[in-house]
């Protein structure tokens, strides 16, 4: 090994979801929203002024932040934005995960968590979540140098409820702890009216799965304005203009349309709900999902066996090769057309064992 080699950062990345792009294909591996952004996403690209994109963007990220704080009802100091949620929790691991006592999450949750704890050289501990996939609140009552919790949880689609997180605030307020609600919009209550009551909570959110805009990477944080303030802080040392123009404008658009919003997670839900009655018939089974993807095993087939069948026939979905889910596979809920096309072929392949 050459003298430069030692000195070089080395960790294990995080693996995304495969990215095929086959004619014909159903793609449910990833949990993108199926429907288009607002209309009013479109009507925006249309008058954007090409001529912006010679200028910076304002590193403020103001008419988004003002927009998400009137949304919720914040002040604006209340409101931090990023490039994607992953872009978020990752200045918030840089800035809040310091101490030599470890960060908490759980064993199986989103596997971001501990890249990034690697990445930044943060003790970490994995407390096992239950046999249905659930946290102990117990796990989460001993010193920390912080706690993380996705909820719902990827990838296993389970939800605590808010008495769950106002436990866990109530125990730990000596630390910070991150609610990661990428799929709360798809059935739970979310940790944002906690804000007032705890000013060590720190709840992030995307546009990527609700609002039909994973392409435009936007995500944000919301909390006291002391735990905004210092994460802007880092992130004006670490990339001051992290917000492109269209982001901005697009976003704020996004956030403009709450019949849309609501009529595109109402479909999804009524989906996710049906898809979920029909597998059982098939023999499936999972828990109850508040996302917009399902955690689902069969009694008899391997799901290594299920996920290759359905990838031979151009549907796509997620399996992880990990242990305690390895016989599980996260399908994403996609159109009406799609998961119909879906369960008839887990039919074909059920009948053929």
């Amino acid at each position: 090994m050459k003298l430069w080699e030692k000195n070089i950062r080395k960790v294990e990345p995080y693996v995304p979801g495969e990215q095929p792009n086959i004619p014909g294909m159903i793609k449910l591996n990833t949990n993108e929203n199926p429907y288009p952004p607002a209309p009013g996403v479109l009507n925006a690209m249309k008058e954007f002024q090409v001529d912006k994109l010679k200028l910076y963007p304002d590193p403020t990220a103001k008419i988004l932040v003002d927009e998400l704080a009137n949304y919720y009802h914040l002040n604006p100091n209340q409101v931090f934005v990023g490039v994607g949620s992953d872009d978020v929790l990752a200045m918030a691991f840089m800035t809040f995960f310091n101490s030599d006592k470890p960060i908490l999450f759980p064993d199986i949750t989103y596997s971001f968590y501990d890249v990034w704890a690697e990445l930044f050289k943060i003790p970490y501990i994995r407390p096992a979540l239950d046999e249905n996939f659930k946290m102990k609140p117990e796990d989460y009552y001993k010193e920390n140098g912080g706690i993380v919790i996705a909820n719902p949880n990827a990838p296993t689609s389970s939800y605590e409820d808010l008495d769950f997180i106002r436990n866990i605030l109530s125990h730990n307020q000596e630390s910070i702890v991150i609610v990661d609600e990428a799929y709360i919009d798809f059935g739970g209550r979310s940790a944002i009216e906690l804000i007032p009551e705890f000013d060590n909570l720190l709840v992030v959110q995307t546009f990527s799965k609700s609002r039909s805009m994973a392409g435009m990477r936007i995500g944000y944080a919301l909390g006291n304005e002391a735990l905004i303030k210092v994460i802007n802080d880092v992130k004006y040392s670490y990339n001051s203009y992290t917000m492109n123009q269209t982001s901005l404008m697009f976003g704020v658009e996004a956030v403009k349309d709450e019949r849309y919003f609501n009529e595109c997670i109402n479909k999804i839900i009524n989906t996710r709900e049906r898809v979920i009655i029909e597998m059982r018939k098939l023999g499936f089974s999972m828990p109850q999902s508040k996302t917009n993807f399902i955690f689902a095993t069969h009694k008899d087939i391997p799901a290594q066996k299920l996920f290759t069948g359905l990838k031979e026939n151009k549907i796509y979905v997620r399996y992880f090769n990990k242990p305690r889910i390895d016989n599980y596979l996260r399908i994403t809920i996609g159109t009406d057309y799609e998961m119909d096309t879906l369960l008839r072929v887990l039919k074909d392949l059920v009948k053929s064992e």
